[in-house]
């Protein structure tokens, strides 16, 4: 039995060896380990020998019982490291995957084309913080405290004097405090107003402003850069038009109108069949204003321009509701 045991512990090493696959290791564990495997016709030949010679068989029997599994788990390690899980493996005969892409927002796409319209005019771009103090939102502007003009943007106030901003004319404050003329510049970004949520309004919207303060700056000069800039936008055969309107912060003040691209002027819903779009608002800057910031209105003359972006958006799109903006649905953003 000792003497069988050593030989099977030599020619086992051998067997494990050559075993380079899950099917030699599987013909390996039937043969010794199985239930008819060499092990257990060993453990048979144990009831046979002389007593006296058992407890040292036995003891030898279990020790290459062990022996085997150990030897076996192994080797099925060794295997296992070496295989390529079949998860990794590319079939490069296979077609390719389409991997869904994601676009830009609406209202980024906009936003973008309209800095590249106005850099391509020589306008920079600002910022400035979306909490404002009423100082900037407010009084450099020319919406003196208690004045009916601040009733024009229901306000979110953090405190007494802290609000979300209105509009992103505190921009233009900054930048002429902190820049002397000629200034020349656009501030896009996000507003808020205290509003009632429907198809044409909402308590969180973009505006994108315009600035240009320098030497002589006249009114002709404001209608020139935006029939330029609606052309370019809106395209070359758009016609236009000036209407006198009230700002605190421009004086004289003018909306813009665009004739109606969707339906030739003939009246649809989107220009509530008169068969013209309002796309901004503009002005020369209120001298008050240019004094709040310190420069000299007898020195330094500018006009100013504001428009919604969602608004421009909707024109050109021809979207009937500000909503579908913010509700994230994949169908309306998709046409994008």
């Amino acid at each position: 039995m000792l003497e069988k045991i050593h030989h099977l512990r030599e020619v086992l090493s051998a067997e494990l060896s050559a075993a380079k696959s899950r099917g030699d290791l599987e013909a390996f564990r039937v043969k010794y380990l199985g239930r008819k495997g060499i092990l257990a016709q060993l453990f048979d030949e144990l009831r046979g020998i002389a007593t006296e010679d058992k407890p040292a068989a036995g003891k030898a029997l279990n020790e290459f019982r062990s022996f085997v599994q150990g030897e076996f788990e192994k080797q099925q390690a060794h295997l296992a490291g070496q295989e390529t899980p079949a998860s990794s493996v590319a079939d490069i005969s296979l077609p390719g995957r389409v991997r869904p892409a994601g676009t830009k927002h609406p209202i980024t796409q906009t936003m973008e084309e309209l800095k590249r319209i106005f850099a391509r005019m020589g306008f920079t771009i600002a910022a400035g913080p979306d909490i404002e103090d009423d100082y900037h939102n407010f009084t450099a502007l020319n919406f003196p405290p208690q004045h009916p003009a601040r009733d024009m943007q229901d306000t979110f106030f953090v405190s007494k004097n802290i609000l979300l901003r209105t509009h992103t004319s505190p921009v233009q404050i900054r930048v002429m405090e902190n820049q002397p003329p000629p200034v020349r510049v656009i501030m896009p970004g996000r507003v808020y107003r205290n509003e009632a949520v429907s198809a044409r309004s909402h308590v969180i919207f973009h505006q994108l402003e315009g600035l240009y303060v320098d030497k002589n700056v006249t009114m002709s000069e404001l209608k020139g850069t935006l029939v330029a800039f609606a052309k370019q936008y809106y395209g070359s055969s758009v016609q236009y038009k000036f209407r006198p309107t009230f700002f605190p912060f421009t004086e004289p003040s003018a909306d813009m109108y665009i004739s109606c691209f969707v339906c030739g002027q003939k009246g649809c819903p989107i220009c509530k069949y008169n068969g013209w779009l309002e796309i901004l608002g503009s002005g020369m800057v209120h001298p008050h204003v240019l004094k709040n910031v310190g420069y000299d209105p007898e020195v330094s003359t500018g006009y100013a321009f504001g428009m919604g972006i969602e608004r421009m958006a909707l024109l050109r799109y021809g979207i009937d509701d500000i909503r579908l903006y913010f509700e994230n649905d994949l169908r309306f953003l998709k046409q994008f």
